[in-house]
């Protein structure tokens, strides 16, 4: 169900949002429900990390910190349906174009290096990012077009679904996933998804009893904001307004525009910072986007070839006449 190539605005009145999952055959959905994820209050506390791994039975995916930063996942995949990305950035330094923040002298003894100057200290300020990364549940999904066996499912509320028991581990979605999200697990042993497509299925389960995702329930400071998605929609563009009037002139929405290479996404940032800073595509766009007209490419020349074959065989046996 809801397997059908991406065409922008295909289903809806000239003005109307498309509706993934009435496309899909719901003839009456609730609302579309998502995630606003707003970076600029996250602690990277890993709360959602933890919530999502207990409550899907997602086996642990290494706790040792990748030596880079505080990050012990590195990125999505298939034992990491939540991944909290850390980016330490350098501040311009005073003299160098930026301006540093008074220091407050809170009275504490303080050292200084043999043969150094007490009297001059060198600053090195930076800034955390941080962002909880999850699935987007796009609008229109590639997973959900390569997918042969029908595994990949568009549920009622828009959003995309891996089902354990149909999936052959084919490994077609991977690489047609434009955010490098999805991906087969590969342990531990005994794991009975071992070889299977695995990704954030937005606790499908629990809003079908009418409950929140785990993460966005776990996350302390509301970073992980879930709801219908018109009205996250517009909860961001406040946000954001907020945020630019205040001085963070980088502050931008990501995955929000329906016009954008996917249709818009089910799952949308409110970033400092560029895209590519966090590790995110900057202009993404459905995989399967010209398969149709591959595919009438192909049918042509097909047609080509059989019509060229057909005229000479008949010219041919013309000629032994």
């Amino acid at each position: 169900m809801g397997r059908s190539f991406f065409s922008p605005g295909r289903g809806a009145d000239p003005g109307e949002r498309f509706d993934p999952a009435r496309d899909a055959g719901y003839p009456d959905p609730p609302p579309r429900k998502g995630f606003f994820t707003d970076t600029s209050v996250c602690i990277g506390c890993k709360a959602c990390e933890v919530a999502c791994k207990e409550w899907n039975a997602v086996p642990e995916d290494g706790i040792a910190l990748t030596g880079m930063s505080y990050d012990n996942t590195g990125g999505l995949g298939g034992s990491t349906w939540r991944h909290v990305a850390f980016i330490e950035q350098q501040l311009p330094a005073a003299g160098q174009g930026g301006a540093l923040p008074d220091t407050v002298d809170l009275g504490l003894p303080t050292a200084t290096l043999p043969g150094a100057d007490p009297e001059h200290r060198e600053h090195a300020d930076f800034r955390w990012l941080m962002e909880s990364d999850v699935c987007k549940h796009c609008t229109h999904a590639a997973c959900l077009d390569v997918c042969p066996t029908g595994a990949l499912f568009r549920t009622e509320f828009g959003t995309v679904v891996v089902q354990d028991d149909i999936c052959n581990g084919c490994g077609y979605c991977v690489p047609a996933c434009p955010y490098g999200v999805i991906d087969r697990r590969d342990g531990p042993a005994g794991d009975p998804a071992v070889g299977l497509a695995q990704k954030c299925t937005l606790c499908y389960d629990r809003l079908s009893d009418g409950m929140e995702p785990a993460c966005a329930k776990a996350c302390p400071t509301e970073s992980i904001q879930f709801g219908d998605l018109d009205e996250l929609r517009e909860r961001a563009q406040g946000r954001l307004d907020m945020l630019v009037e205040s001085g963070e002139t980088t502050a931008q929405l990501y995955g929000h525009d329906p016009g954008d290479g996917v249709g818009g996404t089910g799952a949308f940032f409110l970033l400092l910072d560029e895209p590519e800073v966090y590790g995110l595509p900057p202009d993404p766009v459905v995989t399967t986007k010209d398969l149709p007209d591959m595919w009438r490419q192909a049918v042509l020349a097909a047609a080509t070839l059989l019509g060229g074959a057909a005229a000479a065989f008949i010219g041919a046996g013309g000629g032994r006449r």
